[in-house]
């Protein structure tokens, strides 16, 4: 019965994306009518149609898109996370990865001196951005360069300082320590880097406003390739919720299969990290959303927290464009307070049934 309720969700979930991928295409500063007509006749001028091909085909769609593979790594992580640490508030970016990141791009920003900033002021409109950011390939290619660098070389100080991934406790508390270290080393630079500040704030915010087909592709094969080794390793999941002596007894390589696990979350949130910033709450939330409609299995919780951490961000990132239009809202900051609302709500109804329970 649950292996049916949960193939029905992956189809409604991936229904929900197809639909939400058609909003946000007709969703942004140019307008929804401004875009529809030159389409649907092509002969009545030209550049018009030309320019709301680009629109379509270079801005919207690859960003739409986009969105849903950073959601879906990030919803992919967290599952990661929470069964790798048995903590259902366990989140992607639990190792350091995001202030690895932050600090990464900072100092990248930092390097490339006040020319970078001009990124800050582009980000809230992605129309404008990307064509003024169509020449600078390389700044974009050195920031998620620097993004995901960061992400990575902060989950390996958090193994160095734990001393590998035996110890569940010590690898928790060390990706705590590497975050406040890294973030504070993050705030040293723009101290003395304050040109900077404005591009790290947006990449802080986070945004999908620059991403791009090869983004999209990138996104996509990490994802497939996360996937298929989270997939595999779902046995250990499963082992690790019973407790370390249950899946010792299983004949389960914890040692080796736990690295495994943390190379998983690492590179599924550095990738997502370094193409769209800091987004709170999709990983966080979208297996606790699964888990309140279906019971399953890790192998399928996986998969169905991919998808749905892919549906909220596309729904978040159609949301932000849509809500103060022709501007735009940082997609971070709405994950953010709807992801923080959601968890709240949670919160009290599970208080409330424990206390009709105790009564």
């Amino acid at each position: 019965m649950n292996a049916r309720r949960a193939s029905w969700l992956v189809v409604g979930l991936l229904l929900t994306a197809l639909a939400l991928a058609a909003l946000g295409v007709c969703v942004g500063s140019a307008g929804f009518e401004n875009l529809i007509g030159p389409l649907l006749n092509p002969d009545a001028d030209p550049a018009a149609t030309a320019m709301a091909q680009q629109i379509v085909w270079e801005i919207r769609l690859p960003r739409t898109l986009g969105a849903w593979g950073a959601g879906a790594l990030l919803g992919l992580a967290g599952a990661v996370a929470q069964g790798l640490f048995r903590n259902p508030l366990a989140d992607p970016f639990l190792l350091g990865s995001a202030s690895g990141a932050s600090l990464g791009v900072a100092l990248a920003l930092a390097a490339m001196g006040g020319g970078a900033g001009m990124l800050g002021a582009s980000m809230m409109n992605v129309d404008v951005a990307v064509s003024v950011f169509s020449s600078s390939v390389w700044v974009r290619l050195g920031l998620t360069g620097a993004a995901f660098g960061g992400a990575v070389l902060a989950v390996l100080l958090t193994l160095l300082l734990s001393r590998g991934v035996q110890h569940t406790l010590r690898l928790l508390l060390a990706g705590v320590v590497v975050g406040v270290v890294l973030g504070a080393m993050t705030h040293l630079v723009l101290l003395f880097s304050p040109e900077s500040l404005q591009a790290m704030q947006a990449f802080m915010l986070g945004s999908t406003s620059f991403v791009g087909w090869t983004a999209c592709v990138l996104m996509g094969a990490v994802w497939a390739v996360c996937a298929l080794a989270a997939w595999l390793l779902a046995r250990v999941l499963d082992g690790l919720s019973l407790g370390d002596a249950t899946a010792r007894s299983l004949g389960l390589p914890l040692g080796p299969m736990r690295a495994a696990l943390v190379a998983v979350l690492a590179l599924a949130t550095g990738t997502a990290v370094a193409q769209t910033g800091l987004i709170a709450f999709v990983g966080l939330a979208a297996p606790h959303l699964v888990r309140s409609m279906v019971k399953t299995t890790s192998a399928r919780l996986m998969l169905l927290a991919s998808c749905m951490g892919g549906a909220l961000l596309m729904a978040a990132d159609t949301l932000a464009r849509w809500l103060i239009a022709p501007q735009e809202l940082p997609v971070g900051v709405l994950t953010a307070v709807l992801g923080g609302g959601y968890l709240l709500w949670l919160m009290q109804r599970n208080t409330r049934v424990s206390r009709g329970a105790g009564l």
